[in-house]
């Protein structure tokens, strides 16, 4: 597989070439298991669900979030 070189505030880090992601994804990947074999319960992605959606309404009520991107 190839690789390519990311860089963030933590240093460099290998990323698959054929990926599109930076090196703060690509770490979450590899301490964190995401996916379907994840062990994230769901109550917790609930939870940031609601959390991301209070975000969208505050940021659109403050004017800084447009219509086309709050789901309200």
């Amino acid at each position: 597989m190839e690789y390519r070189i990311e860089h963030d505030t933590m240093g460099e880090v290998r990323v698959p070439a054929d990926k599109y992601w930076g090196a703060q994804t690509e770490r979450s990947r590899n301490n964190f298991k995401i996916g379907p074999p994840g062990t994230m319960p769901f109550e917790i992605i609930e939870g940031f669900a609601y959390l991301k959606k209070a975000a969208a309404y505050t940021n659109f009520n403050a004017g800084v979030l447009s219509q086309e991107k709050n789901v309200i």
